[in-house]
């Protein structure tokens, strides 16, 4: 969602390679984890040496940061701008990422491994993370109070716990989806829950635990 990713402008030959190892790293990363997932193991893949790749990425480390940009920069490559859109059309957008993940599972397994795999000490995506959840948040924030603005609806206290919720769901519900796809339907399962938070905040409903009834 966020376009991030190097600048650095490859000559054609170089730039195809670089695209066929991070395709392959993404399969290896995604499959084995970023641990278990060796240069070997997608070296084999794309029919190079270990020093090969090496060579286009320097090391492992590299290489998997650029497999995350690499899918920031699929997730916004047919959107104008390469960036995803500011105000209301956010909320869209999201429910229409849920629908083009469900058409893409290598690219979520891999984000889900390594998302998951971030929080422990000295991983080399944790900054990533952190970054992106904290640019996320503040992008639906904003969105959050456009939306209530345009809508006449005073400035709500859940925002930030309705933006923190929407991310919360997304990734929660790829992984379900991932780990037995014919229970989930990952693109309306993300529509139901974007469109349930956002209608939250801006018409919230009953406490759950007035729903409970005593006898």
């Amino acid at each position: 969602m966020i376009t991030t990713g190097d600048s650095t402008t490859h000559r054609p030959e170089t730039a195809r390679k670089r695209k066929k190892i991070l395709r392959a790293a993404i399969e290896t990363f995604g499959t084995k984890g970023s641990a278990n997932g060796t240069l070997a193991d997608i070296a084999e893949q794309v029919g190079m040496t270990h020093a090969g790749v090496l060579h286009h990425f320097g090391s492992k480390q590299n290489l998997l940061l650029e497999v995350l940009e690499f899918r920031d920069h699929d997730d916004v490559a047919h959107l104008d701008g390469h960036h995803i859109p500011d105000g209301p059309a956010l909320f869209a957008h999201l429910v229409d990422t849920a629908f083009r993940n469900s058409l893409r599972p290598g690219i979520v397994q891999v984000y889900t491994v390594l998302s998951s795999e971030s929080v422990t000490d000295d991983h080399p995506a944790k900054e990533y993370f952190q970054d992106r959840y904290r640019n996320l948040r503040g992008e639906l924030d904003a969105a959050f109070r456009e939306l209530c603005a345009q809508e006449n609806v005073s400035d709500p206290d859940t925002i930030d716990k309705a933006s923190a919720s929407i991310l919360a769901v997304m990734d929660g519900l790829q992984l379900q989806w991932l780990l037995d796809p014919s229970a989930v339907d990952l693109a309306k399962a993300s529509e139901f829950a974007i469109e349930a938070i956002v209608n939250g905040v801006l018409h919230p409903g009953p406490s759950v635990p007035s729903y409970v009834r005593t006898t």
